[in-house]
């Protein structure tokens, strides 16, 4: 997990144009998505994380973005809500 904060410009777009990061999360709310979602584009930049793999932002308690990855969300909201 890399937090935005402590990446330059230009090591941010070398990171994500050689596929190291392929997924953006917010650091309050637990969530992750896709680089080019909507609702990740308007964090805070002092919130946002990235991760090289959607298995890494679980391993990290994250969950999926209901907004760009709905049919992993929807597979989440359903592990979630039959433990209750």
């Amino acid at each position: 997990m890399l937090q935005h904060t402590q990446l330059s410009d230009f090591s941010l777009k070398s990171k994500i144009h050689s596929r190291e990061i392929r997924f953006a999360g917010n650091k309050k709310l637990k969530i992750y998505g896709l680089l080019r979602c909507t609702s990740g584009k308007r964090m805070k930049k002092e919130n946002r994380v990235f991760f090289g793999s959607a298995e890494e932002a679980v391993q990290n308690s994250y969950r999926p973005c209901g907004n760009c990855m709905k049919k992993e969300y929807n597979i989440w909201k359903k592990q979630h809500t039959d433990k209750v």
